[in-house]
């Protein structure tokens, strides 16, 4: 069971910048394609980046391209988010995500089995 623990998220104005973490449990944790996810009120929840085992693959949705950066450290189990130029749209509640079933990340939701409790972003205009 992989548990996953989300950090770094608060209020920012619009043009700032945000790091998010995500520690994991897992020994294995190299062995896991990585994910964001985020979720507004009212809204579902949407792709924002994904990693790749390695780190070496990364896949982003189209309205965070160039501006967010998804990035993975794993001698410390830890995946980051590092996110520049925020806008007030991406208010969201963030979530990582992680499963290695996959031959590669994956911008679909369910395609991730492990799941951490998210962590708010809030940017103001």
């Amino acid at each position: 069971q992989v548990q996953l623990v989300e950090s770094g998220g608060g209020l920012v104005q619009a043009g700032g910048s945000l790091r998010l973490s995500c520690a994991a449990s897992e020994r294995t944790f190299s062995m896991y394609h990585m994910a964001w996810f985020r979720q507004a009120p009212g809204k579902e929840r949407d792709f924002v980046a994904a990693i790749g085992w390695s780190g070496g693959s990364t896949v982003y949705a189209d309205s965070v391209k160039g501006r967010f950066t998804i990035s993975r450290d794993n001698a410390k189990n830890t995946v980051y988010l590092q996110m520049n130029a925020l806008k007030s749209e991406d208010t969201a509640v963030y979530y990582c995500a992680a499963d290695r079933r996959m031959a590669l990340p994956s911008m679909s939701s369910t395609r991730y089995n492990y799941w951490g409790q998210g962590t708010q972003v809030t940017v103001s205009s």
